[in-house]
């Protein structure tokens, strides 16, 4: 794996990390150092382990039957595999927005209050909701309908409001204290152009205070937004099964205007993928 240099201030740092699902090997040993308050993307061709990848970042992989992983996956210094860490707090600092919006069949208000409600949030819920869909882009657009259905709003408007659910269980709002970490599979996959576009400009604004990692298999929206970009691609094992690697990570505009690998130039040029 390339990297062009190596990003100061990580808030994650890959050590060999390997991902097996039933045995198989599906990603192999990835090195990566994840720098705070960046847009980080991760493109590359189907089934390369973009997915698996992010999936680690807070543990979500714990919930695949079969799945494993190895390696060291550090947080803020803490390898989150250890086994006294919680993966349950560690979501709430790691948050996860999906490929299609995923809000609850509850009202705008509950889809923000309910886990800080549940998690035993002592501060004042009516501030919370509306810091996080402001921090979301969608206040103004939702503030008189607080009690309408989250289910009944755009496509859009339902994917900034799960972005500003993930807001409202992290760490940082309930605590004040440290920056938090957004978790985007793909986020835009669903959306139209100019739903797509508000989610665009929602990630530049939040980078401010998050750090920001997204799967896309959109590359003019990785050199649109993203800071750092990795490429991931797929190479043969000795039984004949693809499986993932981690090719080459750079600054976006190195990684679109002169990759360092081969296998880069060929797909941000088009001749496969």
């Amino acid at each position: 794996m390339t990297t062009h240099l190596n990003p100061d201030h990580s808030v994650f740092d890959a050590e060999g990390v390997k991902v097996f699902y039933n045995g198989f090997l599906a990603l192999v040993d990835v090195h990566i150092k994840i720098p705070a308050r960046k847009i980080i993307a991760f493109i590359g061709p189907s089934g390369c382990g973009k997915s698996t990848l992010l999936r680690c970042f807070n543990r979500m992989n714990d919930l695949i039957p079969g799945a494993k992983v190895e390696g060291r996956l550090l947080y803020r210094n803490q390898n989150i595999y250890d086994s006294q860490v919680n993966a349950v707090k560690l979501r709430r600092q790691v948050g996860m927005v999906f490929q299609r919006p995923n809000p609850f069949p509850k009202s705008i208000y509950e889809n923000i209050a309910y886990a800080p409600r549940t998690n035993g949030y002592q501060g004042n819920l009516e501030e919370l909701v509306e810091y996080s869909l402001r921090q979301a882009a969608i206040w103004e657009e939702v503030k008189d309908k607080l009690k309408e259905k989250g289910t009944a709003l755009s496509g859009g408007q339902q994917q900034r409001l799960c972005i500003a659910r993930a807001i409202s269980r992290s760490e940082r709002v309930a605590t004040a204290m440290k920056p938090d970490v957004l978790l985007m599979d793909e986020p835009c996959s669903a959306l139209d152009p100019i739903s797509t576009r508000q989610v665009e400009e929602l990630c530049l604004q939040l980078k401010e205070s998050y750090t920001i990692i997204t799967v896309t298999h959109n590359m003019q929206q990785a050199s649109r937004i993203a800071d750092w970009t990795a490429f991931f691609n797929t190479e043969t094992d000795p039984s004949g099964k693809r499986r993932g690697k981690l090719v080459e990570f750079s600054p976006t505009e190195v990684m679109f205007g002169n990759p360092q690998t081969d296998e880069a130039r060929e797909y941000i040029s088009g001749r496969f993928g």
